[in-house]
């Protein structure tokens, strides 16, 4: 397994540094070509992670009807139905209101939305890859499935509290590209931190529930229920000391080094996420982690 296992971590990585980026854009990437919206979409909609999420596979759930919990600090959150179901879901929506959700943390009627939600991470989106996203999902079955109240421990329930936590650690909009680094690398930091919210997860939070941008990516002793998850800084303690084929195949197979396979929540996202993901997009992944600076 482990001979394996670093034969199959060198020659993806060979290939794609072989030419991948001769004319990608750093939020595009390759599939900004595709003329249709929908297929777009479904691209984005895989690399932004939001089957698993909006789907309760434990209880056989229709997929992205929602009702999955999100176990917290604060009380369990459960995702809603983001089909098309005008009752249900989010077949009301109209662009506007399906940018702002993202953008700006905002329902359609104007109300907070609870940051279980990670718009923190989903308003460096581009407008592009949030009308595409919306696209695939409109394109998608509609589930008639209510959505679950959340079981939230006071305050943190109370709605109206949600936009002075947004005001301390939303910041609205867009990141552009760093015009001094490479496509490669300006597409990863775009992966990483907008489409893949890896910070969600990989960033510790305050006693507030945001994100301690002080030790990002440094590692988190409390994340999905109550789990600790990895440093993936430059460390060597972190991804520093893998090759890059190391971190890719991780990405791409859910591998150790070592030939071990990742499990839990991570290995959730590998399967729904950046297993699909092109070659090139993993290997920008793996060329931005390599520069996040070390954390021990």
């Amino acid at each position: 397994m482990r001979c394996l296992a670093r034969i199959a971590r060198t020659l993806p990585f060979a290939l794609a540094a072989g030419g991948a980026w001769a004319g990608g854009a750093g939020a595009g990437g390759a599939w900004a070509a595709e003329p249709d919206p929908v297929a777009r979409g479904a691209y984005v909609f895989q690399a932004a992670g939001c089957l698993g999420c909006h789907t309760d596979e434990k209880a056989g759930g229709l997929p992205l009807a929602g009702g999955r919990a999100l176990k917290t600090p604060f009380g369990t959150f459960f995702t809603p139905n983001i089909t098309p179901d005008p009752a249900n879901g989010i077949g009301r929506w109209t662009d506007a209101d399906f940018v702002r959700a993202f953008r700006e943390g905002r329902r359609p009627d104007g109300a907070a939305l609870f940051p279980a939600f990670p718009y923190a991470s989903y308003t460096r989106m581009t407008d592009r890859d949030l009308l595409d996203l919306k696209a695939y999902l409109f394109a998608q079955p509609a589930a008639p499935v209510a959505n679950k109240p959340h079981d939230l421990t006071p305050p943190f329930s109370w709605r109206f509290l949600v936009p002075a936590w947004q005001w301390m650690y939303l910041t609205p909009g867009p990141v552009p590209d760093d015009p001094a680094r490479p496509a490669a690398w300006n597409r990863g930091r775009y992966l990483v931190d907008a489409l893949g919210h890896c910070g969600e997860c990989h960033t510790p939070r305050s006693l507030l529930g945001g994100l301690d941008a002080d030790r990002y990516l440094g590692g988190n002793p409390d994340g999905p229920d109550g789990d600790k998850v990895p440093n993936i800084t430059a460390h060597p303690k972190g991804v520093g000391g893998w090759s890059d084929g190391d971190v890719g195949l991780l990405l791409e197979a859910g591998l150790t080094p070592e030939g071990d396979v990742v499990g839990g929540a991570m290995g959730e996202v590998i399967r729904n996420s950046t297993s699909k993901l092109t070659a090139e997009d993993r290997a920008a992944i793996v060329a931005y982690l390599k520069t996040v600076p070390p954390l021990e």
